[in-house]
């Protein structure tokens, strides 16, 4: 009987084990690659309307072990724009601290530098959302994943 109720006990503590070796969370999804703007998407209630960039224009974002790096060229534009900073994720929000970029953003970099966007982030595409004071969607920017 004791024999029985120790293999029991010990069927119990496997199982308990097992268990929770087995139900670990959902490892956090990672924005690390390089992502290219495709569209923008503008709210009104809603409604929402995703426009394809301009032929020609192109946005580019790289992000690595909590770096973030973006250049942005638009055609008739004598200079490009690009920026440098750090980022961090959550489940559904986006952080980026933008330390240093072109003459342009430097400019903006007096007024703001920290931009903080809701994240609709899947395997090979995000949206970086902007929201209103009262948490409603307002405009994003699109990315497919290039590598």
């Amino acid at each position: 009987m004791k024999k029985t109720i120790k293999i029991a006990g010990l069927v119990f503590i496997f199982v308990i084990a097992a268990t929770i070796l087995s139900s670990k969370p959902n490892p956090m999804h990672s924005m690390q690659g390089v992502w290219e703007l495709q569209s923008f998407s503008y709210w009104d209630g809603d409604k929402v309307d995703t426009v394809a960039k301009d032929e020609g224009y192109r946005q580019v974002k790289m992000y690595y072990n909590g770096k973030i790096m973006w250049s942005r060229w638009v055609p008739g534009d004598k200079q490009g724009r690009f920026g440098y900073g750090s980022f961090t994720i959550t489940e559904d929000e986006l952080i980026e601290t933008i330390e240093y970029g072109d003459y342009e953003m430097m400019q903006a970099l007096d007024t703001m530098r920290v931009f903080n966007f809701q994240l609709d982030l899947k395997d090979d595409t995000y949206s970086q959302i902007s929201l209103d004071l009262d948490g409603n969607p307002t405009f994003s920017e699109n990315y497919i994943r290039i590598d």
